[in-house]
């Protein structure tokens, strides 16, 4: 039977593992403090002393923190990779699947943001760990974009810690190493969270789609994007035009601080929403929904972006 490990947030005191039909489920915590300091390279913990743990991931926005994770004592294969797939859309080929063989241990987003990957677990690695950031049968409660939950990506990188070191009991101390060098690097991210939320908490916004609603919670933003647009965008449908009017209104109206614009949504309504903004004086904050082209890491990534919002607040980090 599968073994799968789902990542439980909010944030909870306690870390839970209970074993139930071969499902654990796992509240995240910290590990060690953060320091200040760059990301650290892939080299820095030195050699593996051990034959490398097989790891596959389903898409990219994880792959960059399970590599900075693994380092050397990691082989890591990431399935989808750049913004031309969509992940929800994604047929696996046979070669897709074969990238599944032998697996030890497989991180996926759950949420059935990327059903496809949980399936060919199941049916390729059957006896691989899998981690899945969001439960499936959280679809309706969660947002599926779990890499923009801080708790989620501490969770994942302290659950993938303590897999690590249990596939490979000799490069224990590796990972561990690795963990806390991957904490100083998500060091200036974590700030930019706490400070924008100190300073800019309580401010209002509107998105054209839900990807950034989870970071945007994690530093106090209020959302106030129409409850009948924001349904129709979670379901991949054109809102109605009442519902367009509305998100329209609210920007004329200066109804929010900021717009949160997917630039790799295109059409439309987008585009008039967008326009709409930029005509009203609200300022406009891209997100990506995967790791922005050029990008060297997810802390990377993700600072330019909350770095993008603290201009748009006008606050200073």
């Amino acid at each position: 039977m599968q073994t799968v490990i789902v990542i439980a947030v909010p944030l909870s005191p306690l870390n839970l593992r209970v074993m139930a039909s071969g499902l654990l489920l796992v509240t995240p915590f910290a590990l060690g403090a953060c320091g200040s300091g760059e990301s650290t390279d892939a080299q820095s913990s030195g050699n593996c002393p051990v034959a490398p743990v097989n790891v596959v991931v389903s898409v990219d926005q994880w792959g960059d923190i399970v590599s900075a994770l693994g380092g050397d004592c990691a082989k890591v294969t990431t399935v989808v990779s750049g913004s031309s797939v969509d992940p929800h859309d994604f047929e696996p080929a046979p070669a897709d699947a074969a990238k599944f063989q032998g697996a030890q241990l497989i991180v996926i987003n759950g949420g059935h943001y990327d059903e496809w990957a949980s399936k060919l677990a199941q049916s390729t690695a059957p006896n691989a760990i899998v981690i899945s950031a969001v439960g499936q049968s959280d679809e309706g409660s969660a947002n599926p974009h779990a890499w923009y939950n801080p708790a989620a990506v501490t969770g994942v990188a302290d659950t993938l810690t303590e897999e690590l070191g249990q596939l490979a009991p000799q490069a224990r101390d590796y990972f561990v190493q690795r963990r806390s060098e991957f904490a100083t690097s998500m060091q200036p991210y974590q700030q930019l969270i706490a400070d924008i939320k100190t300073k800019a908490g309580g401010k209002r916004y509107a998105a054209t789609e839900a990807v950034f609603d989870d970071m945007a919670a994690a530093v106090g933003l209020v959302n106030q994007t129409p409850a009948g647009y924001q349904a129709a965008s979670s379901n991949h449908a054109d809102p109605s035009p009442a519902d367009l009017d509305a998100f329209l209104r609210l920007l004329a109206d200066h109804g929010v601080d900021v717009l949160i614009y997917n630039t790799q949504t295109e059409g439309s309504v987008p585009s008039q929403i967008r326009s709409a903004a930029e005509r009203a004086g609200v300022p406009v904050v891209d997100v990506t929904e995967t790791v922005a082209p050029g990008a060297d890491s997810f802390e990377a990534w993700q600072v330019d972006q909350l770095n993008a919002l603290a201009k748009a607040l006008h606050i200073q980090p």
